[in-house]
């Protein structure tokens, strides 16, 4: 290399722990880095340190001193389900968001070392795309994402004809939809639906905080029925040009109201409105009812890349409702009154990551 090539090569990469100041360019560097997910904002730290009372170890990647890669990491202690370090807990998507593909082998190598310092049993990297093809990983889940046009008749022609009548069906009911400026209608419709189906609910502080942190990014959508009644509601993110439906619940008699399939309806309606280009109908596991629904709306499903770097764990983790040890659980919670779960629900699911 001549003398005047040294000062033409790219200075090195360094990956370091977040700094106190690091976040208004941390946000900016989100923002503008194709990689990056709504799950990469940097309020979702708050959340985790604040709410869950989660240690967060978030890493920066640099070069020349400006930020060229992010890593958020936040550490789990659970005596349900042991201890364990994610990107991201409560999340879909995680793991590296590079503006700079050679970020991502130090942010990696800076992450393996932090869980082996913290002597966790595993470091989950939820990514979109395969990074570490030797590390294992869990193909359990995939995501289904569709564009979405402006004029809402193109979007109704889209969606394939049984599921279209559907639709059309909760039209012809009558139902209605509104935009909340609180979520009391969607906590009470969300915890009567994880009740009904054996899963712990998140409290509705968590709710609350993510309304009061993300603001108009975060929103909520309720289906009433013609007496006025809400019968099912969602709660989505909002993310450059795209609408992630995330959190959701109806009651029981919704489903002859066909009040779920108006609901997403009516927030992919409205988001095509407001100059929307990108519908993300979110996470799903193989062979399951959320499966078979989305795809009957003409999505097609993308793996999913959790990978794992395995500490003192022997085996990728299976902490979902498929794995069996957990049917038992899932029976008896579903018998206790719905007061108790919501009351107990949040300390266990705060540890589920």
């Amino acid at each position: 290399m001549k003398p005047d090539d040294a000062n033409l090569a790219p200075a090195a990469i360094n990956a370091r722990p977040y700094r106190d100041g690091d976040a208004d360019a941390w946000e900016r560097f989100v923002l503008g880095c194709p990689e990056a997910t709504f799950f990469h904002r940097i309020g979702w730290r708050e959340i985790f340190s604040d709410l869950f009372r989660h240690r967060t170890h978030y890493l920066v990647a640099e070069r020349g001193g400006l930020i060229v890669g992010v890593l958020p990491l936040v550490e789990i202690r659970s005596r349900l389900f042991g201890h364990s370090l994610s990107s991201l807990p409560f999340a879909v998507y995680g793991g590296v968001a590079a503006g700079d593909a050679a970020a991502v082998g130090p942010l990696h190598a800076a992450a393996a070392a932090l869980a082996r310092e913290l002597g966790v049993r595993h470091l989950e990297l939820k990514n979109r795309v395969l990074r570490e093809p030797a590390w294992p990983r869990q193909d359990l889940y995939v995501t289904f994402r569709k564009p979405i046009a402006p004029e809402p008749e193109a979007n109704m022609l889209a969606i394939p004809r049984k599921q279209r009548a559907m639709v059309r069906k909760g039209i012809q009911r009558g139902l209605a939809s509104e935009i909340d400026t609180g979520v009391e209608r969607f906590f009470a419709v969300y915890a009567d639906n994880q009740h009904r189906h054996g899963t712990p609910p998140h409290g509705r502080r968590y709710f609350e905080a993510l309304r009061y942190v993300f603001g108009n990014d975060c929103e909520v959508l309720t289906v009433l029925s013609p007496q006025g009644k809400p019968v099912s509601s969602v709660m989505s993110f909002y993310w450059r040009d795209e609408v992630l439906p995330y959190y959701a619940g109806d009651l029981a008699d919704a489903r002859e109201l066909a009040a779920n399939d108006f609901k997403y309806w009516e927030l992919m309606r409205r988001a095509g409105e407001r100059g929307l280009r990108l519908f993300d109908y979110g996470r799903s596991k193989h062979g399951t009812g959320s499966f078979d629904f989305k795809k009957n709306w003409g999505f097609e499903p993308a793996p999913l890349h959790y990978e794992y770097a395995l500490v003192k764990g022997d085996g990728v983790p299976q902490n979902n409702p498929n794995n069996p040890k957990y049917q038992a659980l899932i029976a008896l919670w579903r018998r206790l009154p719905l007061p108790v779960v919501n009351a107990v629900g949040p300390a266990i699911v705060r540890s589920l990551g």
